[in-house]
Formats: C-alpha cells, sequence, structure tokens
C-alpha cells in the first residue's frame, strides 16, 4: 500500500501566514505540521510517500527534500490551481496502480498520537475501505458522518445547517481502493460526492479516533496544537552539544544541538529549544514555548505558550505571550505582546475583513515571516501583522532633542 499526503493547501483563514507557506509547514512543537504526518507514516511501515504540493510547495522541498534527512522516499506532484481535495487527489492518480489500496493522509491536522495506525488496524480486520473519525469539541464547521450499529459510516452532511450537532467528524485519514479515482473523476472531484458513492457500492468503516486532535483552520489553532503535542511529553532532552552555564531547566523540555543558555535564564517545560539557538542572560522561558532553529533572544526577555518559527531575534526585555511569530522575524527591544483584553471578554481577530471570536481569553499576536518590528511597541490582543511588514521605533522624544 503506498501514502498519499495532501499538503497543498494554504488556508484561507490562516493569514499572515497563509502568504508565504502552506498549512502543513507551520510550526508545531519546534516541527513542521508535515513532519509530524511523515513521522506517523514511517512508524506505521510507510517508506515511501506522495505528497501532493501547491504554489507554495518550494518550503516543502527545501525543509524535505528527496526524504533522506527523516529515512524515507518522498515524490511530489504539484496541484497547479487550488481546487479543492478531490483535484489535490487526482492529480497523484497516476502514481497508483489498480486493484491496490491506498493510504490518504491531510497534512493540516495535528494529532496526539498515532491516528494513521489506528485506521489501518480498522482496515486490516476486514479490508473494507476505512475513514477515521473523531469528536472535538465543535462540530459545526466539519462534515458530519453517521454511524450504522456495527460502525459503517452511512452518511455524511458536508456542510451542516445546525452548528454544534455533536456528531462525529472525518478525520483526515483514509484507507481507500484504487476505483475511489473514478468516483472522484464521476463526481467532478467532489470528495463528500465521492464517499457517499464509495459508502453505496462498497462501504465505508469508521475508525474511532477517541484521543487529541486538532483541524488548523486559523492561527490561534496553532497554540493549540503545540500546547496537545507538548502535553505528552514526559522527559528532558538536551542535546550534548548545548552550552548552558548558571541556567535551570524544569520538566520536559527539549534543547537541540549547538543551543546556548546563558546565566540567570529559566526554562520551563514542556518547552522546545531549536538547534543553534541563543538564549542571553536572565530569560524566562514558560511552558509551551517553542522557540525554531537559530532563533535569539535578549536579555530580560519573557516568552510564554509561544510559537517562533526560527532564524529571528527577539530585543532585550520584550513579552511575547500567546503569540505566533513568523521565520525571520526582528522583534525590537522593549515590545510587548499584550495578550488578553482588560474586561475578561474573549479576544476577536479581524481574518479577511471578519471579526472572529478566537474564543481564547489570552491571545497576543500574529507575526508573518520577515517582519521587522521596531523598539518599545505594545502590540494589541489578537493583532494580525502581514509578512515583511516594517514597523518604525517607536520614539517618545523627538530624535536630536529640541
Amino acid at each position: 500500500m503506498k501514502a498519499l499526503i495532501l499538503a497543498a493547501g494554504g488556508g484561507n483563514n490562516m493569514a499572515p501566514f497563509s502568504t508565504t507557506r502552506p498549512k502543513s509547514m507551520l510550526h508545531v512543537a519546534g516541527r513542521p505540521i508535515l513532519y509530524r504526518s511523515l513521522q506517523m507514516l514511517k512508524e506505521s511501515g510507510f517508506n515511501d510517500v506522495i505528497c501532493v504540493m501547491g504554489p507554495l510547495g518550494k518550503s516543502i522541498t527545501d525543509y524535505f527534500g528527496t526524504g533522506q534527512n527523516i529515512g524515507m522516499g518522498i515524490s511530489y506532484v504539484t496541484q497547479k490551481k487550488q481546487a479543492g481535495i478531490g483535484d489535490a487527489i487526482l492529480a497523484a492518480k497516476a502514481k497508483f496502480t489498480p486493484g491496490e489500496h491506498f493510504l490518504l493522509v491531510y497534512a493540516d491536522v495535528v494529532t496526539d498520537d498515532n491516528i494513521v495506525r489506528n485506521a489501518l488496524q480498522i482496515f486490516g480486520l476486514g479490508g473494507k475501505p476505512t475513514a477515521a473519525i473523531c469528536l472535538p469539541p465543535e462540530t459545526g464547521s466539519f462534515g458530519n458522518v453517521y454511524l450504522d450499529n456495527t460502525m459503517n459510516i452511512i452518511k455524511i452532511v458536508e456542510k451542516p445547517e445546525r452548528k454544534n450537532l455533536g456528531n462525529y467528524v472525518l478525520a483526515g485519514i483514509y484507507v481507500l481502493p484504487y476505483t475511489f479515482f473514478g468516483l472522484l473523476e464521476k463526481c467532478d472531484g467532489d470528495m463528500a460526492k465521492a464517499l457517499m458513492h464509495l459508502i453505496k457500492s462498497e462501504g465505508l468503516r469508521a475508525a474511532m479516533w477517541e484521543k487529541g486532535w486538532i483541524d488548523i483552520g486559523y492561527p490561534w489553532d496553532i497554540l493549540a496544537a503545540n500546547k496537545m503535542v507538548m502535553d505528552t511529553w514526559t522527559h528532558a532532552r538536551v542535546h550534548q552539544s548545548v552550552k548552558m552555564r548558571d541556567a535551570k531547566i524544569k520538566g520536559p523540555v527539549i534543547i537541540e544541538e549547538d543551543a546556548e543558555i546563558r546565566s540567570g535564564s529559566i526554562i520551563e517545560g514542556p518547552a522546545f529549544i531549536g538547534r543553534g539557538t541563543y538564549i542571553g542572560n536572565n530569560v524566562l522561558v514558560r511552558k509551551y514555548s517553542s522557540l525554531g532553529p537559530k532563533s535569539v533572544i535578549g536579555y530580560g526577555v519573557e516568552m510564554k505558550n509561544c510559537v517562533l518559527t526560527g532564524g529571528g531575534r527577539v530585543g532585550r526585555l520584550s513579552f511575547i505571550g500567546d503569540s505566533v511569530i513568523g521565520e525571520g522575524v526582528d522583534v525590537g527591544s522593549g515590545i510587548v505582546t499584550v495578550n488578553n483584553n482588560m474586561d475578561g471578554s474573549t479576544v476577536k481577530v479581524r481574518v479577511n475583513k471578519v471579526a472572529l471570536d478566537s474564543k481564547m481569553i489570552k491571545l497576543g499576536a500574529f507575526v508573518g515571516d520577515s517582519c521587522r518590528l521596531g523598539a518599545g511597541h505594545t502590540i494589541a490582543p489578537g493583532s494580525i501583522i502581514e509578512p515583511e511588514t516594517v514597523v518604525p521605533h517607536h520614539f517618545t522624544y523627538p530624535k536630536g532633542g529640541k
């Protein structure tokens, strides 16, 4: 059986990150989401994977190449236009052989354990087409599925009219027959319709997933997924090349090679410190912080529940809380990401010109790749800063005096 992983989607609601990278290359707990998907496949016995990319696919090939660096073989197919899931699957049809089943994986889904292995176990019981399902806290945004008393899927409602139905949803993992390509072609690439045809012709078995599951749909989902993954960590792992003097580590902290942590700093786990990262004196890195490779953190900075993609700098005496910072961002000294409303209300984020309720009491900023934020700014809760934005220093006294 071959594996097909869909990694083309950028996400219409993922500003400010969707213009520079696909959702699959957003970082969670120190690694791209796609990395976690590939690791699940590897653990489940897959050595060769077909990956469907989109217009931003270069970030995928630059990171993974042929897959040799993670012990797998990866071949790529490009979906020229963002024409939906069915079109992405059909783009890879030539990679598969009639008569065989294939594993389909959505690369923008994050779980806290190996959902692929679970779906394969259910498929192995009868060799019947299989779809993973789960029960997230809110189901109105997903395709709802209905089951009979033998765990067969009998109906799929792609866009339920009522919200919060409390029903199971498709979890983004399938074992499908080669004939499914023909069903997609017959249905003009409509995934839900093709699945309904499959249900009527061959049947579709449900693989129940009762552990953690997050479909990355909005920027704040990155923080939720980061926390979910880090909550599975049980012990610290510090590479022998790390330079650390008079610093303290508490709990499950992962520190990669060639990192340097200066005296007076405290790292509270779970937390991730990427390779080549420099942490200056008296820095406080609090729980659920993920600092990507080659980050530079200045004196006296406090970081809390945040994701830094890497390759950037945070200037001295700044506070970065409940925020996601893109790659190569320069955060000036004395910057504060305010992460709550004074009245205790949930933070709203303007996505596609619409103010959406994140339903989070604590939420900071989302800063796109290659931004330069001058010193001395206070950034409001739920702010989105587009890639390559330059914000001048905030001066409280005119240059040159009177």
